[in-house]
């Protein structure tokens, strides 16, 4: 009974990485450090593989890449107002820094977005004016991030019931169940 649902958050998620202006293109990622306080950012949905692991990039240099080092389990929040749907994913960071697989990946970013990955200093660092922030020439601080989800939620704000379903993989694949929303 709950196929549906997973079905339809499936095709959400891979429209995000496919479909311009789709709002799952965007998440919220939430990480937590040493210091055990929830850290949020937007991150963008680079990618939806076959065994449902989500990437995306980012500079290694950043707080972001810390955290998931520290306490690799974080929290990805979607949101479709259209449709009034919200996908929470909880998952175990990897970050992949290989030369093989980021060399692959940096050929096919465009020129115009490199420069974000090629700063002087770490992002999140201090600078008196933001017309002064220097680049790197040929080097790069490129990383792959990827999310290996272990639970997933489903909610469909609707009327006459809401319908909120969680997923929580197992061994032998995804088991779900329905919850009070």
């Amino acid at each position: 009974m709950t196929d549906t649902f997973w079905n339809e958050l499936k095709e959400e998620l891979q429209k995000g990485v496919s479909k311009k202006g789709h709002p799952f293109r965007y998440a919220t990622l939430g990480t937590v450090g040493m210091d055990k306080l929830a850290r949020l950012r937007t991150v963008v949905l680079r990618e939806v593989l076959k065994n449902g692991n989500l990437r995306f990039y980012t500079d290694r240099r950043s707080k972001k890449v810390l955290h998931m080092i520290e306490n690799p389990k974080v929290s990805m929040l979607f949101y479709q107002p259209q449709k009034l749907l919200q996908i929470k994913v909880e998952g175990l960071a990897t970050i992949h820094t290989d030369q093989d697989t980021i060399s692959d990946i940096w050929k096919n970013i465009p020129e115009n977005n490199r420069k974000d990955y090629t700063t002087n200093y770490a992002p999140g660092s201090g600078i008196s004016d933001p017309e002064t922030i220097s680049y790197l020439e040929g080097d790069h601080f490129f990383c792959m991030v990827e999310i290996e989800p272990f639970k997933i939620e489903y909610l469909k704000l609707n009327r006459p019931n809401h319908i909120r379903v969680r997923y929580s993989k197992n061994d032998y694949g995804w088991e779900s169940e329905f919850l009070v929303p």
